[in-house]
């Protein structure tokens, strides 16, 4: 470099500031080539070296750190997005993971993969009829009410005046009677815990662990959703009662199904010929609407006038017609729940056990053998269990008469009962 500044000492012109420039920054180190420059002429006599040294380091020292940041700043971005993309990743793998627990077990079926499909919809069940059970309870009061209301008013007066004596009678005793039945096995039902499994250890054997009550579960014990307990020998969770059926209102249950579905029969055929008259009034009140509205017809209308109905009677053939129609739906609606839990109660299941044993069923028919519940005592035995029949004259006081005697057993441990002549003895599996 200094042999190329003694040769070309002659010529400088227009580069000589920028080559100085260019030395300086390049041997900032070195003072002695600036002296040789300016002994050459290449830079003023007065030219502090100091001075440009200082301001050469200056400005190498701000471009060095504007470039410092800069690479920093590249470095935490490339940093943030790596994170970001290792958070992504962590974030699908854990949610396959989940899938794969899901979908690929050994225990996993097609009843799994649907209760999964159909979570959501029982969760919405399950917190409507939580919270509704208030207003079904409610309904039921209300429809109930409104029946009584129209056979005291339309109903018995027409019995008192047209029908004979006998009939007076059984109309009056049998009706009140199926009342009396009627209320007392719906606020029993309702009012009456079904009873709970204990949530601490006891020595009453279980068969399994809750998994969300984390509590041991006795034999015929199943969780509730709703009342989020675990319920003794559940059947189900009615919102009507607002309540579990469970194994200490269970006959309450069942009796005041029996007793309603026998009063709205009661009370369609004791209705039926009332309620083709009130019928065919009310299709003449419809026929006398129309005929004011046809302008063809007003001088047939005015020389052969049709029959006017009062308020009072247009409000007593409309009840009939309510009665009559409510009383019907109701009957085959309940009728059928009863037969079915009837059916249930001759072979000693509830609803649960029902779908259980079926299926138990099944696998060992594939099996070659046979399925036995033991729980099941005979179709006789099993209704006097149910029914706490212990004498003959228990079907007429416990039976046909209110009566709050408790089930047998406590619902955590079944054995043969004392009045039983069977001698299988039932283990709680």
């Amino acid at each position: 470099r200094l042999g190329v500044v003694t040769a070309d000492r002659l010529s400088v012109l227009d580069w000589q500031w920028s080559f100085t420039v260019s030395i300086i920054q390049n041997s900032t180190q070195d003072c002695c080539l600036v002296a040789l420059c300016k002994q050459y002429a290449l830079l003023p006599r007065n030219f502090c070296v100091g001075c440009a040294l200082l301001g050469m380091r200056r400005r190498q020292w701000f471009f060095s750190s504007v470039m410092r940041l800069f690479l920093r700043c590249l470095r935490l971005a490339r940093r943030r997005h790596y994170m970001f993309l290792k958070n992504v990743s962590e974030l699908c793998s854990y949610w396959k993971l989940c899938t794969k627990s899901l979908l690929y077990n050994s225990l996993t079926n097609s009843d799994v993969v649907i209760d999964s499909l159909f979570e959501p919809i029982y969760w919405i069940v399950d917190n409507v009829t939580r919270w509704f059970g208030v207003v079904f309870v409610v309904l039921v009061i209300v429809l109930t009410s409104s029946i009584v209301l129209i056979v005291y008013i339309c109903v018995l007066p027409i019995i008192l005046q047209t029908y004979p004596l006998r009939w007076i009678v059984w109309h009056i005793s049998y009706g009140h009677w199926n009342l009396i039945m009627i209320i007392f096995h719906y606020y029993k039902a309702a009012s009456t815990p079904p009873g709970f499994s204990p949530q601490t250890k006891t020595a009453i054997p279980a068969v399994a662990i809750c998994r969300k009550c984390i509590a041991p579960k006795p034999a015929r014990t199943h969780h509730c959703s709703i009342c989020n307990r675990c319920i003794l020998k559940m059947d189900h969770h009615c919102p009507w009662l607002n309540n579990c059926v469970g194994h200490f209102n269970h006959r309450y249950f069942f009796s005041f199904c029996f007793f309603m579905t026998l009063g709205c029969l009661y009370c369609s055929i004791s209705s039926r010929e009332m309620f083709w008259n009130a019928y065919n009034a009310v299709e003449r009140m419809k026929t006398f609407e129309r005929a004011k509205l046809q302008k063809a017809a007003n001088e047939s209308y005015y020389q052969n006038p049709p029959p006017v109905f009062t308020f009072q009677e247009k409000m007593f053939h409309k009840s009939i017609i309510y009665l009559w129609a409510l009383c019907s739906s109701v009957a085959l609606a309940l009728g059928a729940l009863t037969l079915w839990h009837a059916m249930l109660i001759t072979r000693s299941e509830t609803s649960i056990e029902r779908h259980i044993n079926k299926k138990e069923q099944a696998r060992l028919k594939k099996k070659g053998r046979r399925f036995r519940n033991p729980y099941s005592y005979g179709k006789l035995n099993n209704w006097r269990i149910f029914l706490g029949v212990e004498k003959r004259r228990h079907w007429i006081i416990r039976v046909l008469l209110p009566s709050s005697h408790l089930p047998y057993g406590d619902g955590m441990v079944w054995q043969t009962p004392h009045f039983i002549s069977s001698k299988k003895s039932v283990l709680p599996v």
